[in-house]
C-alpha cells in the first residue's frame, strides 16, 4: 500500500470522523508530513507517489528526526512534536490496515527525546501592572488590547483560546466565561469584576464593527475580521517589550508568560492545585504540579495593589474615563474650528 492512500484515509476520514481533530492539529500533522515524505523519498530514490509502506523502515524516521535537528535546527520539542504527528499515523493504520500492525507497533516504540526544561517565565504583580500602564487608551486599539492583556491575566488562556472566544460564551450578568480549550473541551470560568466591565464595553463600543461574517466572534482586528493567535502574540511582545528591560525579558516568553502569571497569581493567594488546573484546562495534573517548583516573594503593598485593580469597577479607573472621552474629542475639535 502506498503511503499517499493511507496519508489520504488519515486526513479525510480517520482524523475528522473517528479522532475528531480540529482544524489546528490536522495543520500540525500536515506538516510533519510535508517535510517526511521528500526525505523518505530522497532516501529511497524514487517519487513521493511510489514511497510504500513497506519500504519504510525504523532507522528512516530516527534519520529524519535527526534530519530536523541537524539541518533545520530544529529544537529537541519541535522533533517531538513531529513524532507524534507519525505516531498518530501508525495509530491509525492499525485500524483499518491490521495486515500492517507490526511496522506500525514499531513505529509506536519510538521514545521521545528528553530535552533541558526551561523555567517556567511568569511576572509578578507589579510587573502585570507595569504592562498594564503602557497601553494608550487615546489610540483607536487601546481599549482591545487592554481588554485582552487583563482577560488574558485573569483567565489563563492559551493565545487561541482566546481568539476564538464567541460572544456567546460570555454572560456579563453572572460573570462566567466558557472557553473551548485543547481536545475541544470546553471549561467554565468566573472573572473579575474588572474583567467582566472591560468586556462589556469592549462589546458595546467595538464588537460592533465587527464583518457579517465575524459578528459571532469576541474579537475582531483593525480590518473587522476574526482575531488570530498569532495577533494575540504580538500584542502581548509588544507590550512587553514597553514595560520590562530587555534583559529581564531574556527570562520570558511572550507565549507562554501570561499564561504563567495567572497560574502563579493563584498559586500566590492559596488557590489549590485542582482550581489552578481547571482554570488553565491542563488535561494532566502534572502540568500544574510544575508551579510548586516556584516561589513568589512579594511585598504586602504590591500585593494590595493588584487585589485592588483586579477587584475595582470601571467608574474608579482613570484611564478607562479617559477612554471614555477619546469618542468625543473628535466632535469637540470639530466644534472648536467652527468657532
Amino acid at each position: 500500500m502506498t503511503i499517499s492512500e493511507c496519508l489520504h484515509t488519515f486526513f479525510t476520514y480517520y482524523l475528522p470522523k473517528i479522532k475528531g481533530g480540529s482544524a489546528h492539529t490536522a495543520e500540525v500533522y500536515k506538516k510533519s508530513f510535508e517535510l517526511f515524505l521528500p526525505i523518505a523519498a530522497k532516501q529511497k530514490s524514487c517519487t513521493v507517489q511510489e514511497l510504500h509502506l513497506e519500504n519504510h523502515s525504523i532507522e528512516l524516521v530516527i534519520d529524519f528526526l535527526e534530519y530536523l535537528e541537524r539541518e533545520r535546527e530544529n529544537t529537541v520539542r519541535t522533533r517531538n512534536l513531529r513524532l507524534a504527528s507519525l505516531k498518530a499515523l501508525a495509530k491509525m493504520i492499525r485500524l483499518p490496515y491490521p495486515e500492517y500492525q507490526k511496522y506500525a507497533n514499531c513505529l509506536l516504540s519510538i521514545p521521545q527525546k528528553r530535552a533541558q526544561k526551561k523555567l517556567v517565565g511568569f511576572l509578578y504583580q507589579d510587573e502585570i501592572l507595569k504592562v498594564l500602564a503602557t497601553v494608550n487608551l487615546q489610540r483607536k486599539e487601546g481599549m482591545r488590547d487592554y481588554t485582552i492583556l487583563n482577560l488574558l491575566f485573569d483567565s489563563g488562556a492559551r493565545a487561541a483560546e482566546v481568539a476564538n472566544l464567541n460572544l456567546d460564551y460570555f454572560d456579563y450578568q453572572n460573570k462566567p466565561l466558557a472557553i473551548l480549550g485543547k481536545g475541544n473541551r470546553f471549561r467554565m470560568i468566573t472573572l473579575w469584576p474588572k474583567t467582566v466591565d472591560l468586556l462589556r464595553l469592549y462589546i458595546e463600543k467595538h464588537q460592533a464593527s465587527a464583518k457579517f461574517y465575524c459578528k459571532h466572534y469576541l474579537f475582531i482586528n483593525q480590518r473587522g475580521g476574526q482575531f488570530t493567535r498569532h495577533g494575540i502574540y504580538r500584542i502581548r511582545r509588544k507590550y512587553l517589550t514597553l514595560a520590562l528591560p530587555r534583559k529581564r525579558l531574556d527570562g520570558l516568553n511572550p507565549v507562554h508568560s501570561f499564561r504563567h502569571s495567572c497560574a502563579m497569581n493563584m498559586l500566590a493567594d492559596g488557590a489549590a492545585i485542582t482550581d489552578i488546573k481547571n482554570r488553565l484546562g491542563h488535561e494532566n495534573i502534572q502540568s500544574t504540579m510544575g508551579y510548586l517548583k516556584l516561589s513568589m516573594h512579594q511585598k504586602r503593598e504590591v500585593q494590595q495593589k493588584f487585589i485592588q485593580h483586579t477587584h475595582s469597577i470601571l467608574g474608579n479607573d482613570s484611564k478607562i474615563e479617559d477612554l471614555a472621552d477619546w469618542e468625543n474629542k473628535n466632535e469637540i475639535l470639530t466644534w472648536l474650528d467652527s468657532l
